[in-house]
């Protein structure tokens, strides 16, 4: 832990600029929340659209049907973790920029590079490594887009007025999915089309939201130092001395390895378990799913940020949606149907929607410091990233408990650990102070 980063009560008692003096904060008004939503619905769709289904199917074209499910945990741990280990990294080094161009500009636009990198060499791929490399490219352009947009949020609003940004960015990840997903399902007819539009629109939502959004340039803070200490703290954040924000990263992770659960393996839970769909027709299936989750997230989302700007309460909310996910995850486990998988995605998107209204409204109280929220805010988006590599990583080894020839994959096991890690993670809510 360096020196600059305080205990929980400094983030509690509000932001101050960097010279120590109150910070003010300027609160956008609801045209910021428009571009910042199109950024992160593109930067969610840029990412999700492959990660859902279009990985899944390259993988199958490239390896065959037999070998597509380790290519795509292949494909997708790796990704994952160079997402990983750029996240914090982001934050760190936006936290120190001190150009006319802002502190989180930069990264917007680094993002839209590598989202154009990433959509095409995923789209125009023939090999397993070009196909790795493409996801790597386009995990790291949302990793970059996702640490600017959230980072934003303390920078610009005050703590009791950071609801409806933090449901519009929770519900960019569906949104973004629905759409990116719609938009492969009217292209079914080219896998290339499929992977190069969802790009297209991630590159456009972040350059946009760059050239609107008023990020000043910081002219009275000292840029933090950097070092060899640093650049390994980080990746962390001293439990001891913040340890709000560790329940809060600790209960965020276990939530979000529930999302993964179901997020990286629908394709095969559909075609294999239910029997639903084949490589033509998977995509209308993972579009009528998808859209449901983003329906009620959406619903939800909207009436939770408001409930719980008016009330000031944040945990209560986090522990029902978590409770209320990790159901749906386990309705989901014990799905013979289509429809009853569908009724499950429901009951997820509910939880989800939720979760997202005031989850990063929450964990942009507990940044430890808030001055420089970057690198708080990253640290706390590895909880979201880290899941993407664990999940593929321990999955092999679930769908193979009690698999038989006529149930290969046991994706009930998998559902099932996604849920009770969700139910885990709203219970080590309860120990978070300063955060009502």
């Amino acid at each position: 832990m360096t020196s600059s980063l305080t205990p929980d009560t400094t983030a509690a008692a509000g932001a101050t600029a960097g010279n120590g003096s109150p910070k003010a904060w300027t609160n956008p008004k609801k045209g910021f929340l428009f571009f910042v939503g199109f950024a992160a619905i593109g930067a969610g769709m840029g990412q999700l659209a492959p990660a859902v289904l279009t990985i899944a199917l390259k993988s199958t074209a490239i390896v065959g049907k037999a070998d597509s499910t380790g290519t795509l945990s292949l494909t997708i741990a790796i990704s994952a973790l160079v997402s990983l280990v750029a996240t914090p990294l982001y934050g760190r080094f936006s936290d120190r920029i001190r150009g006319r161009l802002g502190r989180r500009r930069p990264l917007l636009f680094l993002g839209a590079i590598l989202f154009v990198i990433g959509g095409l060499l995923l789209a125009f791929s023939s090999t397993v490594p070009v196909l790795v490399f493409g996801a790597i490219f386009t995990f790291a352009g949302t990793a970059a887009v996702t640490v600017a947009v959230t980072a934003i949020i303390p920078d610009q609003f005050e703590p009791l007025r950071r609801g409806p940004a933090s449901a519009i960015i929770g519900v960019s990840l569906p949104v973004g999915a629905v759409i990116g997903l719609g938009i492969a399902n009217a292209v079914s007819f080219s896998l290339t089309l499929q992977i190069l539009i969802p790009a297209a629109v991630a590159v456009i939502g972040t350059l946009v939201f760059a050239f609107v959004v008023k990020d000043p340039q910081v002219v009275d803070a000292p840029r933090p130092t950097f070092n060899a200490v640093q650049f390994f703290s980080s990746f962390w954040v001293n439990p001891a001395k913040n340890p709000s924000f560790a329940w809060a990263w600790f209960s965020r992770f276990l939530i979000f390895f529930g999302v993964a659960a179901i997020q990286a393996y629908q394709v095969y839970f559909l075609q294999d378990k239910l029997k639903v769909g084949n490589d033509a027709t998977v995509a209308q299936d993972i579009f009528l799913s998808t859209l449901i989750l983003t329906v009620f997230a959406l619903v939800f989302a909207a009436i939770a940020a408001k409930i719980s700007d008016l009330v000031k309460r944040r945990k209560p909310f986090v522990i029902i949606a978590a409770v209320i996910f990790g159901a749906g995850l386990a309705v989901a486990a014990t799905a013979s149907t289509y429809g009853t998988f569908l009724v499950a995605i429901g009951i997820v998107g509910l939880g989800q929607g939720v979760y997202f209204a005031v989850d990063l409204a929450l964990v942009s109280q507990l940044v430890p410091d808030s001055s420089n929220p970057g690198q708080g805010m990253s640290i706390m988006g590895l909880a979201t990233t880290l899941p993407q590599s664990v999940v593929p990583a321990i999955a092999p080894a679930l769908l193979v408990i009690g698999a038989s020839a006529g149930n290969p994959q046991n994706y009930s096991a998998l559902f099932l650990t996604g849920a009770i890690a969700g139910l885990v993670g709203a219970v080590l809510m309860l120990p978070i102070r300063n955060v009502k």
